[in-house]
């Protein structure tokens, strides 16, 4: 109670979060799904149970960080219409974060296998800080998005974005597809 009555108290200031950020690691996804890739050892795979989610759709979920990447495959079925459709709701899908966003980036990844993935790299406060989708044009599309399921401002995020992007980039790096759909 006497704690209360002192005439010196002066406020502290703003803080940040600590963030201890792990080494990274891999393992090697379970072979049920038309695709494989190596996705972090920190984080857990489960599958979508959205409304609207398809058979292969994926969440990796980082329970430390509390954030999801996104993913969403489709077949393609030699269908270049089809292609089309599914390159313009991707498209559509990033551009809808620009109302938040200070800047989308987008550039082409050549995976080590000779892979072209597209990346989205958007900044501002933004739902999705980083997105991709890469396809063989023919019978494989996968489309991936990351979301954090908290408050927390972005700025303070950039150090868990930037190892999750890690992760990301890996995946993609060891993405094989397997058969035809």
């Amino acid at each position: 109670m006497l704690a209360c009555t002192s005439s010196d108290y002066v406020p502290k200031p703003e803080g940040y979060n600590r963030i201890d950020l792990p080494e990274h690691s891999y393992l090697n996804l379970p072979d049920t799904l038309p695709y494989d890739f190596e996705y972090s050892s920190h984080a857990t795979i489960r599958p979508d149970t959205s409304v609207n989610a398809d058979r292969y759709w994926l969440n990796i979920h980082y329970p430390k960080f509390v954030a999801d990447v996104q993913l969403t495959y489709k077949p393609v079925n030699q269908s270049e219409q089809r292609l089309e459709t599914l390159l313009e709701d991707s498209y559509q899908l990033t551009a809808n974060h620009q109302i938040r966003a200070s800047s989308i980036n987008e550039s082409v990844l050549g995976t080590l296998s000779g892979k072209k993935a597209l990346i989205a790299e958007l900044s501002g406060e933004v739902p999705s800080q980083f997105q991709f989708y890469i396809t063989d044009s023919t019978n494989h599309f996968l489309r991936g998005a990351l979301y954090f399921r908290t408050a927390t401002q972005n700025d303070s995020l950039a150090p868990v974005i930037e190892f999750i992007k890690i992760d990301m980039v890996h995946l993609l790096n060891t993405l094989e597809w397997r058969g035809t759909m």
